[in-house]
C-alpha cells in the first residue's frame, strides 16, 4: 500500500516538472538581434515558447508574444532553421486526477486503515461487528474420538452430546433437554482443543469455531455485536455446535481490577450471558466452550442454563499416557523392539502435548542421526531433553566448579537412595543442561495424587543433600544450592501454613490469599495473625528444615565413602544411572543393602514384563474435590538442579 503511494507521488511530481534540458534563459530582444546578427542556426517554436541552438552548438530558451507577426520574417530572412511544433491540446483527465488526487488519496488511507482494524475488512466496511466465527466443513476435520485417548470421562460426556445431535428422541421422550453449554476446563496441553476438533468431526451438524479474543476490540459494543451475530448465525444452522476457545479472555469476573461495569469486555461478557439464557431460547445452538482457568470465569456464566456441564480434562494416567503414545507412535516408524510402557511409566505429570512433543522429538533425533527407526535410546534421549533442557557440552567449567557440582549432585542421589520414601533416582548427570550445571532426576514409580508428611520431610533432606556435601568434602559454602534452599523454604512454609503439618500450630491455614481476578494471578498474602503467630510459624518453619538438614547431613557422614566414589565416576563417565548407584553401594557396602536391591530389581523386572493395563487408573487413589484440602496438584518428576546463576545470596 504504501509503495504505491509512494510511486504515485513520484509519477505526479514527473507530470508536473518535467525537465526542460541544459539550456540558459535569454530576453526577446537579445534573441532577435541574435538572429539578425546571425548568430542562431536553428529554433524550434511549440506554442510562445521558442527553443533553439546557436552556432557554437549552446542551447537556449525563450518566450515571445504571439501577436509579433514579423518572428517568422526576421528568422527567414537570417536563414535560420524553423521547427514548428503543434499547440498541445489540454487533456481534462490530467486535469481532473491532478485536482482530486489528494482527495482520492486521503479517502484510500482512511479506507485501508478501517480495513486493518477489522482484521482485513472481510465483508466490507459493515461487518466490523460481524461475526467472526469459522464454520468447519466435515470435509476439512480428520479428527474423530478415536484420536482421543487418556481422557475417557471427558469423552464419554461429549460423545452424549454428540448422540443427542444425531438422535434427540433418544433423550428427550423421558423428559430431558439438551445441555445448553459444556465447559471444558483442564491444564495446558491435556486436549480440549482435540476433544472439539473431535466434536467437529464426529457431529453431522455445523460446527463453528471462535477464539474469545476474538471478541474484544478497541471500541465498546462491537464485541457485543458479534455474539449477537454469532447466535444468530447458530439458529438459522440449527442444530449446530459454537466452540469457544479460551473463554477466560471474555468470561473473566465483572467489576474485577481498574475497569468499571461499561467496558467493552463486560459489556460482551452480558451479552453473551443473556444469549445462553434469556428471554429468548437458542434451542439446537450447543455452547462448548475451553478455559485453563475456570476460577477466574463470572460465576452467572458457570451456572445451569449456560455451561450445564463443566468437564474436567486431566493429566492422563499411565494407562492413559500409554494409549496417547500408541496413537503418535502410529504416525512414526517405531523400531519393532520399543516398549511404550516403559516410557508411559517414565514420564508421570505429562500432559497428551508433553507426549506428542516426546515422539516428535524421537523422530527428529532419529533424522538428525541418519536413523530408520525410532529407538528406545531414542526415545530416552527426547524425554530427558524434554525433562532436564538440552546438554551444554560445549560449555567450558573448570576442574574445581566440576568437581564441586559433581559432589553436590551425588550429595543429592545417595540422599535421595538412602531415604526410604523418596522417589527412586533415575539419573544423576554433571552435563550442564538449560540453566543447570548438573542435575539429579527421580521418577515416581507411579502417580501422586496426594503426598504424606513423611515423603516431604524426606524430600527437604534430598533438597539440602548438594549444599551438606559441598561444606562436609570442601569446607566452604557456594551459591550453587540457591534453587534447592528457595524451594525447600517454600515447600516448609506450605507444610506449616497451608497443609497443617506444625504439631505446634495444629491444622489451621494462616494467611489468606488475595488474588486479583482481573490479572489472573496471585498478588498478596493477606496477613490475618498475630506478630506472635509469625514468629511461632517461622520457628515451626526452622525446625521442619533444621530436621532435615540433620537427618541428610547424618547419611552423608556415614556414607561419605560412597559420596566420594559416587563423585569420581560422576567426574570419569559424566552421567551415572540408578543401577551404576546400587553397584557401588554393593562394593562399599557388601550384603547390607542386598535384599533392598534385590527388590527393587525385582520389581523393575516385573514392571518391564507386566504391560500397562488400560484399566491400571481404576485401581489408583482418585482426587475428588473434597479431597482438595491435603492433595497436590499432580507432580512432574522431580530433578535437583545446580543453577549456573549465581546470584547473590543464593
Amino acid at each position: 500500500m504504501w509503495m504505491i503511494i509512494l510511486m504515485t507521488f513520484v509519477l505526479l511530481f514527473n507530470l508536473v516538472n518535467r525537465p526542460q534540458g541544459a539550456s540558459s534563459a535569454i530576453s526577446y530582444s537579445d534573441f532577435v538581434s541574435r538572429v539578425e546578427s546571425k548568430e542562431i542556426n536553428r529554433v524550434i517554436i511549440d506554442g510562445d515558447i521558442i527553443t533553439g541552438e546557436f552556432n557554437g552548438g549552446r542551447k537556449f530558451h525563450t518566450v515571445y508574444p504571439l501577436n509579433d507577426g514579423k518572428v517568422m520574417e526576421i528568422l527567414r530572412d537570417s536563414g535560420v532553421s524553423i521547427e514548428v511544433k503543434p499547440l498541445e491540446r489540454e487533456n481534462w483527465l490530467k486535469t481532473i486526477f491532478i485536482s482530486w488526487f489528494p482527495m482520492l488519496l486521503l479517502i484510500g488511507v482512511w479506507i485501508f486503515f478501517m480495513r486493518q482494524m477489522q482484521g482485513g475488512g472481510k465483508g466490507g466496511a459493515l461487518s466490523f461487528g460481524k461475526n467472526r466465527a469459522r464454520l468447519t466443513e466435515q470435509a476439512e476435520n480428520k479428527k474423530t474420538f478415536a484420536d482421543v485417548a487418556g481422557i475417557d470421562e471427558a469423552k464419554e460426556e461429549l460423545e452424549e452430546v454428540v448422540d443427542f445431535l444425531k438422535d434427540p428422541g433418544k433423550f428427550t421422550e423421558l423428559g430431558g433437554r439438551i445441555p445448553t453449554g459444556v465447559l471444558l476446563a483442564g491444564a495446558p496441553g491435556t486436549g480440549k482443543t482435540l476433544l472439539a476438533k473431535a466434536i467437529a468431526g464426529e457431529a453431522d451438524v455445523p460446527f463453528f469455531s471462535i477464539s474469545g479474543s476474538d471478541f474484544v476490540e478497541m471500541f465498546v459494543g462491537v464485541g457485543a455485536s458479534r455474539v449477537r451475530d454469532m447466535f444468530a448465525q447458530g439458529k438459522k444452522n440449527a442444530p449446530c455446535i459454537i466452540f469457544i476457545d479460551e473463554i477466560d479472555a471474555v468470561g473473566r469476573h465483572r467489576g474485577a481490577g481498574l475497569g468499571g461495569g461499561h467496558d467493552e469486555r463486560e459489556q460482551t461478557l452480558n451479552q453473551l450471558l443473556v444469549e445462553m439464557d434469556g428471554f429468548e431460547t437458542n434451542d439446537g445452538v450447543i455452547i462448548v466452550a475451553a478455559t485453563n482457568r475456570p476460577d477466574v470465569l463470572d460465576p452467572a456464566l458457570l451456572r445451569p442454563g449456560r455451561f450445564d456441564r463443566q468437564v474436567i480434562v486431566p493429566v492422563p494416567d499411565v494407562g492413559g499416557r500409554k494409549k496417547i503414545l500408541q496413537i503418535y507412535a502410529k504416525k512414526t516408524r517405531m523400531d519393532d523392539e520399543i516398549n511404550l510402557d516403559l516410557v508411559a511409566r517414565g514420564t508421570p505429570g505429562f500432559s497428551g502435548a508433553d507426549l506428542e512433543n516426546l515422539i516428535n522429538e524421537a523422530a527428529l533425533m532419529a533424522a538428525r542421526t541418519g536413523a530408520k527407526t525410532i529407538t528406545q535410546e531414542l526415545l530416552e534421549q527426547a524425554k530427558d531433553k524434554i525433562m532436564m533442557g538440552a546438554e551444554r557440552r560445549s560449555m567450558i567449567i573448570k576442574d574445581k566448579e566440576k568437581k564441586n557440582t559433581a559432589y553436590h549432585e551425588a550429595g543429592h542421589a545417595l540422599v535421595a537412595w538412602m531415604l526410604p520414601e523418596a522417589d527412586p533416582v533415575h539419573k544423576v548427570t554433571i552435563i550442564p543442561r538449560g540453566r543447570a550445571l548438573g542435575l539429579t532426576m527421580q521418577l515416581p514409580e507411579d502417580d501422586k495424587y496426594t503426598v504424606s508428611r513423611t515423603y516431604l520431610e524426606q524430600e527437604l533432606s534430598i533438597l539440602y543433600g548438594g549444599r551438606i556435601a559441598e561444606q562436609l568434602v570442601f569446607g566452604e559454602l557456594t551459591t550453587g544450592a540457591g534453587n534447592d534452599i528457595e524451594r525447600a523454604s517454600s515447600l516448609a512454609r506450605k507444610m506449616v501454613c497451608e497443609w497443617g503439618m506444625s504439631e505446634e500450630l495444629g491444622a489451621l491455614t494462616y494467611g489468606q490469599k488475595e488474588e486479583q481476578i482481573f490479572l489472573g494471578r496471585e498478588i498478596n498474602r493477606h496477613r490475618d495473625f498475630s506478630e506472635d503467630t509469625a514468629r511461632r510459624i517461622d520457628a515451626a518453619v526452622r525446625t521442619i528444615i533444621d530436621e532435615a538438614f540433620v537427618r541428610a547431613e547424618a547419611i552423608l557422614k556415614e556414607n561419605r565413602d560412597i559420596l566420594d566414589r559416587m563423585a569420581e565416576e560422576l567426574l570419569e563417565k559424566e552421567t551415572i544411572m540408578l543401577e551404576d548407584m546400587e553397584d557401588i553401594i554393593e562394593e562399599l557396602r557388601p550384603g547390607r543393602f542386598s535384599g533392598q536391591i534385590a527388590e527393587r530389581r525385582r520389581k523393575e523386572k516385573e514392571l518391564r514384563e507386566k504391560p500397562v493395563d488400560a484399566d491400571e487408573s481404576e485401581e489408583e487413589t482418585l482426587f475428588t474435590a473434597a479431597d482438595e484440602k491435603t492433595a497436590e496438584p499432580e507432580k512432574t518428576p522431580d530433578a535437583e538442579e545446580e543453577t549456573d546463576n549465581n546470584r547473590p545470596g543464593e
